[in-house]
């Protein structure tokens, strides 16, 4: 061959190009592994519960004010009924909300799903029944009400295992939806007729609402009222909180978590915007989605309080990323081969480049696939492992000698450890990984010194003309 070495560079640049579609093919499985995650998340949420947001209580009443209208002169002259339907609201001075969560991982086949059960007790205090006293807009009119109900709003009411409602100390009775046809999921009570009578609606009264509740990766509560007190307390160990407020304090350990949110309405339009008929979406995003689509996602949604019952060691989410390092990963063992090459003057052929990186590629796959039945430090450990053994020991024929394969092995290990540390400190990631390639460039000059490069280009060159002239 006239131009051997550019002959080796082309086939290790072919090389490097398969590996690039082995991993992108190895990237497309994790796609289709987290797709079926969330379809296993979707296949709870329908049998079980979804995301839980909550909203209330507050109080609301409907009413209807009709009057006649007369037009006309003469025998033109007629009378028109008009009639006018509104409804009267009002939400608490203050809501004071307790919470405790207890972890409830649900399976689907090999996919986990974070469910919970909760005990919420929300105690809100009115400052009186005035809002909900209807006036007439029309002289003469005829103004009918129904009762005054207290309401409370869920956004997937069969995650509601109990419910009991008390006001001023006397216990009512519970009855399914909200009648509010802008937030019909719920529960609501009426309260009492002697309640709306003018002595006692001009006093104020407080309410009580316990509640057991079920629910999927998420709860939030809609800070409707004038002051919103919530503290919660969770066996979580890793909350995400998100919404609108964060905590005004928090404490996260391995045995869970306990928050405290305090939001008065100076900061919140929820009250406002509640009684306005707003709705409760879910508005929860992506954190690293774009300020544009966190707008989007909230626009039109009360405000929120929530946590999210994230599970950071997801194994498909960790593969994902580190994928994304596979293709640096197999350059920075190819560069290690190609240094031992220089350094001992020993040959690789590109089969044994290709048979190398096929091993690099076959540890994402291992991680997946052991990673869906093991923790994921355990599947590490094994898949990194059996390839660093499998590396060295290749190795040693490779170059020919134990301890050139053994140092290719411990290199291997190294990178391998290396990775882990990025996918376990995201938020450190860029600076181990920025500091780490400059130790590899550092470490490749410092070995490659004292070498000479043009005559060892020659050397190569002149032995590959005399292995040809041989063949010959």
């Amino acid at each position: 061959m006239r131009f051997p070495l550019l002959a080796k560079f082309l086939s290790i640049g072919v090389v490097l190009l398969l590996m690039g579609g082995v991993l992108m093919r190895i990237g497309f499985l994790v796609d289709e592994r987290q797709a079926r995650q969330q379809e296993a998340v979707r296949s709870v949420e329908q049998s079980h519960a979804g995301a839980q947001t909550l909203a209330g209580p507050w109080l609301h009443r409907a009413c209807t004010e009709e009057w006649e209208v007369v037009s006309g002169e003469g025998k033109e002259r007629k009378t028109v009924q008009e009639r006018r339907i509104f409804a009267l609201a009002a939400v608490p001075a203050r809501l004071e909300v307790q919470g405790q969560t207890q972890a409830d991982v649900r399976r689907r086949g090999l996919y986990r799903v974070n469910s919970y059960g909760a005990q919420l007790t929300l105690q809100a205090e009115f400052s009186s029944l005035a809002a909900l006293q209807p006036q007439r807009e029309h002289a003469g009119s005829k103004l009918a009400c129904g009762p005054a109900l207290l309401t409370v709003a869920l956004s997937d009411v069969r995650g509601v295992r109990a419910a009991n409602v008390s006001v001023d100390g006397q216990a009512l009775t519970v009855r399914p939806g909200t009648l509010d046809g802008r937030r019909p999921r719920g529960l609501h009570t009426e309260l009492p007729p002697a309640r709306l009578l003018d002595a006692a609606a001009q006093a104020p009264f407080a309410a009580r609402v316990t509640l057991e509740l079920s629910g999927t990766s998420r709860l939030a509560l809609v800070p409707a009222a004038d002051a919103t007190r919530w503290t919660l307390n969770s066996d979580w160990p890793h909350p995400s909180f998100d919404g609108r407020f964060l905590p005004s304090s928090r404490q996260i350990s391995e045995r869970g978590f306990s928050a405290s949110w305090s939001v008065s309405s100076l900061a919140s339009s929820a009250p406002a915007e509640l009684l306005r008929g707003a709705g409760m979406c879910d508005g929860s995003v992506e954190p690293a989605a774009p300020s544009e689509v966190v707008a989007a996602a909230r626009a039109g949604c009360l405000d929120t309080l929530s946590v999210s019952f994230f599970d950071p060691v997801n194994p498909h989410v960790l593969s994902d990323r580190a994928i994304k390092y596979g293709l640096l990963f197999v350059v920075l063992t190819f560069i290690a081969v190609a240094l031992v090459e220089a350094l001992s003057g020993q040959r690789v052929h590109p089969v044994q480049y290709l048979l190398v990186g096929l091993v690099l590629s076959l540890f994402f796959l291992l991680l997946l696939s052991l990673s869906e039945h093991l923790p994921f430090a355990a599947a590490y450990a094994a898949a990194a492992t059996a390839c660093a053994l499998l590396l060295g020991y290749y190795a040693v024929h490779m170059l020919g000698r134990w301890i050139a394969g053994a140092a290719f092995g411990a290199s291997i290990a190294a990178l391998y450890g290396l990775l882990y540390a990025l996918l376990q400190m995201e938020q450190n990631a860029l600076v181990i990984g920025s500091l780490g390639l400059f130790g590899a460039l550092a470490a490749v000059m410092l070995l490659t010194r004292r070498i000479d490069w043009y005559a060892l280009f020659d050397g190569w060159r002149s032995s590959a003309a005399g292995r040809a002239r041989a063949a010959a």
